[in-house]
């Protein structure tokens, strides 16, 4: 049986437009909208005009990718770091929930979308990189509770973030794994960003994990190689942080894509919150 990130590779690699399900489609296209104005209504925030700053130290370059909202032009990473910063800055984008925590999965369409730009790829190929990105980090985040072992979802993130980049830049199944394995070995996110004094970080962890995957892509992408097997070696991801897990079988030929789990918030607050919002605003009418 391959190992895990042989298995995301060959399921990465094997996923096509043609074989999505409409309504996968659909939800794909409605979730990237509202990441979109996620990030517009994050412009403002200090960690998103820092980002930009940022990005625009890097610039002309061979391979760019647009900032949303300024319009600049940068490196494929950075502009993945300043527009996932907007995106998550007001914690407004969507949630998944399932028992091992949950996280925001539309952290991955920044990835995507930079590296879609840099390469000219199609709105087809843009939807296809997306799904799987969703796939990857709902069937991990499924299996794995981080959080009481002291490690952030971001560590998720970078997974399927790199998965998603190495989709959407052409990466073959060998040069995937690759990419899996540059990405997770540099990059175990600590919970410490959710705990205690809330930080700018918070609104950048996610942003940081898809600016080091689209480089660990584009690492792989020239023939740079990392340690492996990443998750079942003897130093590896299950030993230092996961503990043993099992993944499911993914979305595709009858199996549901977890995408169609997600969720849009309608309040910017954590989602468990939503609902206690809803009966706030209702009761605040009947208060005198």
């Amino acid at each position: 049986m391959a190992n895990i990130a042989e298995y995301l590779a060959d399921y990465g690699s094997s996923i096509a437009y043609e074989n999505l399900p409409p309504e996968v489609v659909h939800k794909a296209k409605g979730l990237l909208i509202d990441t979109l104005a996620c990030g517009m209504g994050g412009y403002a925030s200090e960690p998103g005009e820092i980002a930009r700053r940022m990005a625009e130290r890097i610039y002309p370059c061979d391979t760019h990718a647009t900032v949303l909202g300024s319009g600049q032009k940068t490196s494929p990473e950075l502009a993945a770091f300043a527009n996932g910063t907007m995106i998550r800055y007001l914690d407004l984008n969507d949630g998944f929930i399932t028992l091992g925590g949950g996280g925001h999965p539309s952290d991955n369409f920044a990835p995507v979308l930079a590296c879609g730009e840099a390469v000219h790829a199609s709105g087809k190929e843009l939807i296809t990189a997306s799904i799987l990105a969703y796939e990857v980090f709902c069937r991990v985040q499924d299996q794995l509770d981080l959080a009481p072992r002291g490690f952030d979802q971001a560590v998720i993130g970078v997974i399927s973030c790199a998965v998603g980049a190495a989709k959407i830049l052409g990466l073959s199944p060998g040069q995937m794994v690759q990419a899996i394995n540059l990405a997770v070995t540099p990059n175990i996110s600590l919970y410490q960003t959710r705990r205690g004094e809330i930080s700018m970080w918070k609104a950048c962890a996610a942003a940081n994990a898809a600016r080091n995957a689209v480089f660990a892509a584009q690492l792989a992408k020239e023939g740079m190689t990392g340690p492996g097997p990443i998750f079942e070696g003897g130093g590896g991801f299950i030993k230092a942080v996961s503990g043993p897990f099992q993944l499911e079988e993914f979305g595709g030929d009858g199996m549901p894509f977890r995408i169609m789990d997600v969720s849009i918030k309608r309040y910017p607050c954590g989602k468990p919150s939503q609902t206690a919002v809803d009966a706030a605003i209702s009761l605040r009418a009947k208060i005198s």
